[in-house]
Parts: C-alpha cells; sequence; structure tokens
C-alpha cells in the first residue's frame, strides 16, 4: 500500500548503521557515483532541506521552484491527478515560503510536516457515517452505485457488518437484479454476518424491492437500509434512467460512489464523470492494499469535491474501514 509513493519519497525507511570497518575508504583520484535509488533520495525532500539549513528558513518562491517542481513529478508519478499535485505544492508554497524555522526544529522535520499538512487538506476529513446515523431520522437510507466490477455488493456486507459492531441494526436492499449472481452473492454474506436481506427475483424492478426494504425497516424499526444496485457506467442511458427511478422510489438520504484504487488515475476520471451525471454524497475506494501506488486515495476525494467515507484494506469482512487522513498519512510517512 503507497510502496511508490513512499519509495519515490524516501520516506518510511529505517536505515541500519554500517560498521566502520566494514566501510572501504575511496580510492584516490576516483569520484563517487550515486546509483539510480540514491539519485532519488537526493531529491526535492533533500534540496528543500539544503534551503532550509543555508537560508535559516526564510525561503522565497524563487528558492523552491525547482523542488517543488520535482515533487509533483514525483506525485504524478504515483498516480496522484494533476489538480491535486498542484494543489499539494500549493500548499507546500504557503508553508514554507517566508517562514522561519524554530529554534531545535529540524529541516527534517520542518519539510516532512509541510508535505503531511499538504496532503491533509487535499485528503479533507471524510465523513462520520456513525454520527450521522445516530443524528438523522431512521431509517437512513443509503444507496450503493458505481461502475461495474469494483466490490460494490462486497462493500455493503463490509459496510453492514461495521455498522452492526457499533451497535446499528441494519436491513439489506438486493437492489442488483441485473446481474447473474448477485441476489445469491449478497444473500450470501447477510446470512454469514446476521443481517436481514429484502430480494425479489432476478430480472425483478429494483426499485420495488428497494421500496419493499425502506418498508420493511419502517415497521421494524430499523435504523439503516443499505441498498445495492446494479453496476453501470454513466454513459449508459437506459441503466442511469433506470437509477434515476430508484432515487425517485427510494429517496435515499445518502448516495455513495463505489471505485476502485487499483484502477488508479482512470478510478478518478470515472469519479468526475459519474458525478457529473448523478450527484453522490461520498466515496467508499476499494482495494486500497492492493494499490500499489497510492495516487488514487489521495485525488479521488478532492477532484470530484466529495469525501472519503470508507477504504477496503482486505478481504475480511473487519477489513472495510471508516476512512480518516490519518489512515493514508500514517501509511505514506510511517516507519516500516
Amino acid at each position: 500500500m503507497f510502496e511508490g509513493l513512499k519509495n519515490i519519497l524516501g520516506l518510511g525507511k529505517k536505515k541500519t548503521p554500517v560498521p566502520e570497518t566494514e566501510v572501504p575508504a575511496p580510492a584516490p583520484d576516483t569520484i563517487p557515483t550515486l546509483e539510480p535509488e540514491e539519485k532519488k533520495n537526493t531529491g526535492f525532500l533533500n534540496k528543500i532541506k539544503t534551503l532550509v539549513v543555508e537560508h535559516e528558513f526564510v525561503l522565497t518562491e524563487k528558492d523552491i521552484e525547482e523542488p517543488l517542481f520535482e515533487l509533483q513529478m514525483v506525485l504524478l508519478e504515483s498516480d496522484v491527478a494533476y489538480p491535486v499535485a498542484e494543489a499539494i505544492t500549493e500548499h507546500m508554497k504557503k508553508e514554507l515560503v517566508g517562514t522561519h524555522r524554530k529554534i531545535r526544529e529540524s529541516a527534517d522535520d520542518v519539510v516532512t510536516n509541510a508535505l503531511r499538512h499538504a496532503i491533509e487538506e487535499v485528503l479533507g476529513e471524510g465523513f462520520d457515517l456513525v454520527e450521522y446515523i445516530r443524528t438523522h431520522e431512521k431509517p437512513v437510507k443509503i444507496l450503493f452505485t458505481g461502475v461495474n466490477g469494483t466490490g460494490k455488493t462486497t462493500s455493503v456486507a463490509k459496510i453492514a457488518y461495521y455498522l452492526k459492531s457499533q451497535g446499528i441494526s441494519v436491513v439489506v436492499g438486493a437492489g442488483d437484479t441485473f446481474r447473474a449472481g448477485a441476489i445469491e452473492q449478497i444473500r450470501v454474506h447477510c446470512e454469514r454476518i446476521g443481517v436481514k436481506l429484502i430480494s425479489h427475483q432476478e430480472g425483478a424492478d429494483p426499485s420495488a424491492v428497494l421500496y419493499d426494504t425502506v418498508e420493511y425497516a419502517k415497521a421494524h424499526n430499523t435504523d439503516v437500509v443499505l441498498a445495492d444496485s446494479a453496476g453501470r457506467f454513466h454513459n449508459r442511458v437506459n441503466l442511469m434512467n433506470q437509477l434515476e427511478k430508484i432515487k425517485r422510489v427510494m429517496k435515499p438520504d445518502l448516495v455513495f460512489y463505489v471505485d476502485e484504487a487499483v484502477a488508479g488515475n482512470d478510478a478518478v476520471i470515472r469519479a468526475d464523470e459519474f458525478e457529473k451525471t448523478v450527484s453522490t454524497d461520498g466515496v467508499i475506494l476499494t482495494k486500497v492494499d492492493m494499490d500499489p501506488k497510492g495516487g488514487a486515495a489521495i485525488s479521488i476525494a478532492y477532484t470530484i469535491g466529495k469525501p472519503l467515507v470508507f477504504l477496503g484494506v482486505g478481504q475480511g469482512y473487519e477489513d472495510m474501514k471508516p476512512f480518516t487522513p490519518a489512515l493514508i498519512i500514517d501509511e505514506i510517512f510511517g516507519d516500516e
């Protein structure tokens, strides 16, 4: 998770000291050369740190123009969307330019903290679903949507498991009546986690299924309705019209868009296009643990202006984590 970004930034690496007796003396008249990985680690971070030391941290925009450009390139290589890379470097510029380093504050700390704060700003605070549920009229109706094959149905089950662990009662609506096997898939999940499922036969009108799910929740004082739906693309008119009908009938309080982190910039583009067609309230990102670069998790919420709500970080039901900036920040900056 985020290995590409961490490696290029040179963060999260423990250095093993080498005994002096094992360090050979340089041969006379030779110029040491840097290996590729060493060259990366003498990039923009070290350049800024050097400037901090030399200028006693009274920097101008000109001083850090080149290293911040390098930072932008590193972020783009890690699948961070261009507007997001720009936003991060702008946040860093504001924090670094003209600022005085505090007494005893190392250059490493100053620069790393500036980068940390910039990423925190871009990520946003997320969305506290449990608090939302506890402070709104019941049942809270949540519709899950997104493109095919991104783990939407499994995410519904994992979030049902999470909410149940928080003492919140849940009923799931099997609104994906289009994909073969989708109803059976969600049925198996609901049986395993002990959650009520409302379903009709394959090919039924999903609006009718979800209407019945809401009515069941009202009759049984259930806190939350989690409504699965068929995967769709923003340019499939018939499926988008079906989604509009579901929204009219179900009247969801929240619409969550589900996509996978491993899609990288494609996930960012899809989320942006989907948001223009169907307004959503938050994003659930799956397969974050399988994303070697980490750019999608940093980019997607900023690009569409909607918060990350959950991150899928594994195969188990317990591996759907409520998003907080620390989930990503600590992964990038923490020691291995």
